[in-house]
């Protein structure tokens, strides 16, 4: 259960780390509120994970999902570079989440 709730935290970060970019430095209200919401949650989901999880692998496994769902959502919804570099460097990234699940 705990790794389902990890994923939902990452999910979060997302949503959060997302969200910056249509809050406008935060003067949209709705983009704000929104983003705000899911650093909330992110942050307390992580928590509830880490009660179950070692915290080096929870924290670095919520973050590489962040880092990875943020990364192609800035390409998919803002024309962000997808060169191959870019590409197999996230490939890494997600090698290294399932690494930490497969070792914990």
């Amino acid at each position: 259960m705990a790794w389902i709730i990890l994923f939902v935290a990452g999910l979060m970060e997302i949503g959060w780390a997302v969200g910056l970019k249509y809050t406008d430095g935060f003067t949209r209200l709705v983009p704000s509120v929104l983003t705000l919401g899911c650093m909330l949650a992110s942050i307390l989901l992580l928590g509830l994970a880490l009660k179950t999880l070692p915290v080096g692998t929870g924290y670095a496994v919520w973050t590489g999902i962040g880092t990875v769902g943020t990364a192609l959502l800035g390409i998919a919804l803002f024309g962000e570079p997808a060169t191959a570099v870019r590409l197999a460097c996230i490939g890494l990234i997600v090698a290294g989440i399932f690494g930490l699940k497969l070792a914990t």
